[in-house]
């Protein structure tokens, strides 16, 4: 039986926000889409670093905390892992390294920025899983929607919010 390798349940896309995100923006954004952390981006897309939960508790208690930025708080580098490693290599390099999301990265024109992430989540799903068509939306095999029908899906909900449609 061939290994589960990260690849085969990573993410493609990566939650992103600018230096200049307000960390309450991010906060709400991890609370709807349910995921841990945000990388933050560089003026040349390039990830420079992250922020999560543990950043954001980090600055919760300070008194100008709703008026922070992405920048202000964020963890400097963003923790990566080569796609095509077992998955059971990469639960142990991230505990050892004590992070709970990695990043896949990829170069274009020598901006090296992230493109996929593995998590904690990803791997307790592939444990519960009762079989494959319950992971099915992870890896490169997902079901993605073209370009074109995620900007449809946007374009009409944003002429809903609006009042248009």
């Amino acid at each position: 039986m061939k290994p589960v390798l990260v690849r085969d349940l990573m993410t493609v896309g990566v939650p992103t926000c600018k230096t200049s995100t307000p960390i309450v923006d991010i906060a709400r954004f991890l609370v709807e889409q349910n995921v841990e952390e945000m990388v933050v981006l560089g003026s040349e897309g390039e990830g420079v670093g992250i922020v999560g939960y543990e950043e954001l508790i980090g600055a919760y208690g300070r008194e100008n905390a709703k008026s922070l930025t992405a920048e202000e708080v964020m963890r400097e580098s963003v923790p990566e892992l080569p796609a095509d490693i077992p998955l059971t290599v990469a639960a142990q390099m991230m505990k050892d390294r004590q992070i709970r999301v990695a990043y896949m990265t990829h170069n274009s024109s020598g901006i090296i920025y992230p493109a996929a992430m593995i998590s904690y989540k990803h791997m307790i799903r592939h444990l519960a899983a009762r079989d494959e068509s319950e992971l099915k939306d992870l890896g490169l095999a997902a079901q993605r929607k073209s370009p074109v029908e995620v900007f449809i899906e946007r374009r009409d909900e944003a002429r809903r919010q609006a009042g248009l449609k």
